[in-house]
């Protein structure tokens, strides 16, 4: 992902733009809080212009008049949001599909508990990808690195196509799955064995010795599932089942 800077006016925009900071998914991104910059209009189009991917707490309006003069395109744009300061709602106003701002919407919204306002179509260009994950104890990064790696280019996958890793919440600080999140520059989210036990009827196999360590069915698999239905609010199917290495399990799903 892009450098994320979070643009706030108003105490209580200040102190929802905190709670986004303290996210785990971005304290492994590069991103920076602006509460009132000044020169306001100058200082917002030089981060737009940089490629920025940025999120407003304010009104919409402020937005607009603020970005009008620097709009390219739809394909040049970076995406933008608005949420209102009382993080109620999440609106992907710029570059929804081609930037991602639909997508990115959904994943802020689930974050901070708020609903997505989508005002165009919902129907994504393209399929969505999603890598789910599940690993030993301190595997290393370059473990992880080869096995993606080589799954993507065994199914002919490239490596742009891929838009989130997800996981059982059990490894949400596991270094090598944080290390390759950040090195890959996308989002990583887990959830609990409750959450993906509810994937559990579409697993292409079910584990026993896995549901006694961690008390689901599948990690890999169920991850990926969840995660691309969080992400497109439709269906998911997996595209490459869960296959592992010595010290790793990787599989994904799509959705569009």
């Amino acid at each position: 992902m892009n450098p994320v800077t979070v643009i706030s006016l108003t105490p209580e925009g200040q102190q929802l733009a905190q709670r986004l900071v303290t996210i785990d998914a971005y304290k492994r991104l590069e991103l920076t809080h602006l509460h009132r910059p000044k020169p306001f209009k100058e200082t917002i189009q030089q981060c737009f212009k940089a490629k920025h991917n940025l999120i407003f707490i304010c009104a919409t309006g402020i937005v607009i008049r603020t970005i009008a003069d620097v709009l390219n395109s739809k394909q040049e744009d970076p995406p933008v949001l608005v949420i209102d300061e009382k993080g109620q709602f999440v609106i992907p106003l710029l570059s929804g599909h081609e930037g991602g701002a639909n997508r990115w919407a959904v994943d802020v919204a689930k974050e901070i508990g708020a609903q997505v306002v989508i005002t165009s179509s919902q129907k994504y260009v393209d399929p969505i990808l999603v890598v789910g994950m599940g690993c030993e104890k301190n595997c290393t990064l370059k473990n992880l690195r080869a096995l993606f790696d080589a799954t993507l280019q065994a199914n002919n996958i490239k490596r742009k196509e891929i838009v989130a890793l997800s996981s059982i919440d059990l490894k949400e600080h596991e270094p090598a799955l944080v290390g390759l999140a950040k090195e890959l520059s996308i989002p990583y989210t887990c959830y609990s064995a409750e959450s993906l036990r509810t994937m559990e009827s579409r697993l292409s196999e079910r584990s026993e010795v896995v549901f006694k360590a961690v008390g689901c069915y599948g990690v890999a698999e169920a991850a990926a599932l969840l995660h691309t239905q969080q992400i497109t609010q439709r269906q998911s199917e997996l595209v490459v089942h869960k296959h592992k290495n010595a010290h790793a399990t990787i599989a994904i799903a799509r959705s569009t």
